[in-house]
């Protein structure tokens, strides 16, 4: 079965690609020549997710999925949240997106000593399935399924590990003495919030 994935990012797809197997042929964005900068303006992680796969849908008309992932930290309220992947340059304009040791230095920098370190990794998968032709022709029948998966945690005080990416290397899943960047992607995508959501899309799958 071939689904398109709306991301371009290789490490998003390569963990997408491991915990689905080979049962589902998973297409990223550019291998179906799709290079605009999909707009995600929501203000929650199902709304960005949904408008990413409806994106998609709408211009390609293909069976796809999207992901939107927060990073929530107690202490911060919340924060970043929906913003994690541009958090840095929320503060500061001159900040590229999606800069993570950009990222990760603002997170620690205003979490400073707070002993409240509790956060958690929320990933949204937002899966549009195309159905069938509406009988007058006018347009396709699909069908919307969300999936959610998180993973609960702590912020620790310096960064630790090589792998991963994001705020991997600052965050400690729980019931572990290692950061998701010490532990490896074998670990990291049985127990990750992406893997979470994810084992939920492929069960779901399953029964198509």
């Amino acid at each position: 079965m071939k689904i398109v994935f709306a991301t371009n990012n290789q490490h998003k797809l390569d963990e997408i690609r491991s915990i689905l197997g080979d049962r589902f042929e998973v297409v990223s964005l550019k291998e179906i020549g799709c290079h605009e900068d999909i707009p995600e303006t929501g203000k929650t992680l199902e709304e960005n997710a949904l408008q990413k796969a409806q994106y998609v849908y709408d211009h390609y008309h293909v069976s796809c999925f999207a992901d939107d992932t927060g990073l929530e930290v107690d202490a911060l309220h919340g924060a970043p949240g929906v913003y994690s992947a541009r958090y840095a340059a929320l503060e500061d304009p001159n900040t590229i997106g999606h800069d993570s040791e950009a990222n990760m230095a603002r997170l620690l920098r205003e979490l400073g000593n707070n002993n409240n370190r509790k956060a958690r990794f929320r990933t949204v998968i937002a899966f549009i399935e195309k159905k069938d032709v509406c009988p007058c022709g006018c347009t396709s029948i699909k069908k919307v399924s969300q999936f959610e998966g998180i993973v609960e945690g702590e912020i620790i005080r310096e960064k630790r590990g090589g792998e991963g990416f994001g705020y991997d290397p600052i965050f400690q899943p729980e019931g572990y003495d290692k950061t998701f960047a010490e532990l490896g992607s074998d670990i990291k995508n049985t127990i990750s919030h992406r893997a979470r959501a994810t084992k939920k899309l492929a069960e779901y799958l399953k029964t198509l």
